[in-house]
């Protein structure tokens, strides 16, 4: 899709807004996040303005991937205080998205830095067989596979 003036990622890929960019190339650019949970938080997004995860295509998808990888590997390399990487997408309101432009979050991880990723409460419920079955064959049946079912 082309650049939308709305959208904040879009005016920072077409030089509107100000930001600290990192790595850019046909496909994909790198910048800090200007909210950083931890010094050192960065984002990528797709230089086509694409709103959520069902817009990016399948190579532009395993591009921002392969980006973050070695984002996430510069980040070691540096200076930076990192002891680990989380990457994150949210994808969705309900998932947190707040800009609408599908992005990928690379953040350094240390021991006490702060951030949490907290569990629901049901988290330490495991469900039956019969249930994860029930809800892989739903998965399977909306990607078009046949009801193969894979183990």
């Amino acid at each position: 899709m082309p650049l939308q003036p709305s959208c904040i990622f879009c005016q920072i890929l077409s030089g509107e807004v100000e930001a600290s960019f990192i790595y850019r190339d046909e496909l994909v650019t790198s910048f800090m996040d200007i909210r950083p949970l931890v010094r050192g938080h960065l984002l990528i997004i797709p230089n086509d303005h694409c709103s959520s995860l069902a817009d990016l295509n399948d190579a532009l998808g395993g591009h921002m991937f392969i980006i973050a990888r070695r984002l996430a590997q510069a980040i070691r390399q540096s200076k930076l205080r990192s002891e680990g990487v989380n990457l994150f997408l949210a994808d969705g309101p309900a998932a947190g998205q707040t800009v609408f432009h599908s992005h990928l979050h690379v953040i350094p991880r240390f021991a006490g830095d702060g951030f949490k990723i907290h569990f629901p409460a049901s988290y330490g419920t495991r469900p039956s067989r019969n249930e994860l079955n029930e809800i892989a064959e739903l998965l399977q049946k909306a990607m078009h596979l046949n009801g193969k079912f894979y183990r």
